[in-house]
């Protein structure tokens, strides 16, 4: 079966809708419900954040939600418990990705991880700090084993070797981040971020490109899907998010506001 995020891009090669959300944040139940409500909204593919301790690559938003998740008492052991039968609430060809860093994969044990991944119906796997080279030479075999997609980022510093090399070793899409900072910190896309997304853009990649950090809102998200094939919206999806709020209200108005 062809893998879910390669058929979502098939379908829809455009203007693709992703958003990024906190396991275990705002309240500890809530990873399920954040699923359905963005699957029932219209997004296009989820990824699940899997709280750390030092998520580096982070702003405030995320760090903070991260922090309350983990002193709400997430562990990857619970997540896979609260997501194992998320393939039976929401619609067959949602992708779903899980986005970390690599340390806590490895402490619970990389095939292991991959394993439970698959048995859950889990697509991709993006963890910003993951080597290249260090993939390639001894994790890319565990990662098809269980038939999921790696996501690689590429940066405004990323040169066009390294660009084409990730290219060259990705399937699914390239998470290309929009800015030099971390997630959360701009609210709007600058000339010369539209150069950059330009200059991928001209490379011509056999991968879809999709853009993240800094993407917010309707007009960010259109700005920067009129270059790349679809956005991440993360930090300001969090920030929607109240503890005891109804969630499927506040997720709903959020998607909303971006793709209607």
């Amino acid at each position: 079966m062809k893998n879910r995020i390669e058929a979502l891009f098939n379908r829809k090669p455009n203007s693709v809708l992703s958003i990024y959300f906190t396991a275990g944040y705002p309240s500890i139940g809530d990873t399920a419900q954040v699923i359905k409500s963005l699957d029932k909204a219209g997004v296009d593919f989820i990824e699940i954040g899997i709280p750390f301790s030092d998520p580096v690559a982070d702003g405030p938003v995320i760090q903070r939600s991260s922090e309350i998740a983990l002193e709400n008492g997430m562990t990857m052991k619970l997540l896979f418990e609260q997501i194992a039968d998320i393939r039976q609430h929401v619609s067959p060809e949602l992708p779903l990705l899980l986005m970390g860093y690599i340390n806590p994969v490895l402490r619970y044990g990389l095939d292991a991880f991959c394993a439970k991944a698959q048995e859950i119906g889990i697509d991709g796997i993006i963890l910003p700090d993951l080597p290249m080279q260090e993939y390639i030479e001894e994790y890319k075999p565990v990662f098809e084993k269980y038939g999921l997609v790696n996501i690689f980022l590429i940066t405004p510093v990323s040169s066009e070797e390294r660009v084409r090399w990730i290219d060259e070793n990705s399937n699914g899409f390239i998470y290309m981040v929009a800015t030099a900072g971390t997630t959360g910190t701009r609210s709007d896309v600058t000339s010369e971020q539209e150069d950059y997304f330009a200059r991928i853009k001209s490379y011509n990649l056999k991968n879809p490109i999709v853009a993240g950090f800094g993407i917010s809102d309707k007009s960010t998200f259109e700005k920067a899907t009129s270059i790349a094939n679809g956005a991440i919206i993360g930090s300001a999806f969090v920030k929607s998010l109240t503890i005891g709020g109804n969630l499927e209200t506040e997720i709903e108005g959020f998607v909303s506001s971006v793709i209607k």
